[in-house]
């Protein structure tokens, strides 16, 4: 007896991302999870094959070429796997009158200014990863399929590598570290991502997503810069008693920690969008961070093993 549960292809299912998504979309939907070892995002034949063999009712694609300075070096495969892939998945899910949601970032706007960027504002990324994150909206964007790209900003969560982790890492290690203070933005949970994506497929069986397809911010609210989240990952981490070595965390500018890859100051989100049509309420990054943060550290046996 076929299953009434709508499925799901999920790529990039062991990513921060998509690690959230399994455990908050399991209990109402069949998931059908692949990773790299088990779908190349590269081999669009592939990509083609996995959506019509088991044609699913929605497509989330939450695999993506991240590293942000490597891409330099890689462009070919950062727009590979960021650039073509989508417009792959978003194809296939107009053939076959499927969902697909796809995120991307904030890293599509060019970080000028200091006002929160909107959904409508004209992207210019500064680097090969937004360049290819751009790409790809705009190859969904060509297709006729219904489609959600979610933008956000900041990522980090109980899987992957990511800031909290590598925080967490070099506070254990010295007693004094330098951040960068000029770059703003809202670190957002994977786990928040997850969850808002499960409330908006809920909304699936009213139409709402066929209704409103198209581009949506999605992060927690609040801001604070680099250096305001390291201080607050480690004086809640002090709070749970992980042993740490750092004293002072310094402010830093970006100018002092020059990089291969220009990074936007202003990764200002407006969310206003998605809260006006789906009705959801995000969480504060303080309080996402509180929730995720033991999860991370539940997950490895000490601080200083987190890689």
């Amino acid at each position: 007896m076929p299953s009434s549960r709508p499925g799901i292809l999920l790529s990039g299912a062991n990513g921060q991302v998509g690690s959230a998504l399994q455990h908050s979309l399991s209990e109402k939907n069949e998931i059908f999870a692949f990773d790299r070892t088990t779908l190349d995002l590269t081999n669009s034949e592939q990509i083609r094959q996995r959506v019509r063999e088991i044609k699913p009712d929605i497509i989330i694609n939450a695999a993506a070429y991240t590293a942000v300075d490597q891409a330099e070096k890689e462009a070919d495969l950062a727009f590979a796997i960021n650039g073509t892939a989508p417009g792959i998945f978003a194809e296939e899910a107009e053939r076959i009158n499927a969902t697909l949601i796809h995120y991307s970032t904030d890293y599509v706007f060019d970080g000028s200014g200091t006002q929160p960027r909107c959904e409508g504002d004209k992207p210019a990324p500064l680097n090969i990863y937004g360049k290819s994150k751009l790409a790809g909206e705009q190859a969904i964007k060509a297709t006729e399929a219904v489609h959600l790209i979610l933008r956000t900003s900041w990522v980090y969560g109980e899987h992957g590598n990511n800031f909290v982790k590598t925080i967490l890492r070099i506070a254990a290690e010295k007693t004094e570290i330098n951040i960068i203070d000029d770059q703003i933005g809202a670190p957002t949970s994977a786990e928040f991502i997850a969850d808002a994506t499960a409330q908006i497929l809920n909304q699936l069986k009213d139409d709402a997503i066929a209704l409103n397809s198209g581009t949506y911010h999605l992060c927690c609210s609040g801001e604070t810069s680099w250096h305001g989240f390291a201080s607050e990952i480690v004086r809640l981490a002090e709070q749970s008693n992980i042993p740490l070595a750092v004293k002072e965390i310094h402010p830093i500018p970006t100018s002092a920690y020059p990089t291969l890859a220009e990074r936007p100051k202003n990764s200002r989100l407006d969310y206003a969008h998605l809260k006006r049509v789906f009705g959801l309420q995000p969480t504060s990054w303080q309080t996402a961070l509180a929730s995720t943060l033991p999860l991370i550290i539940a997950s490895s046996t000490t601080a200083t093993s987190i890689k």
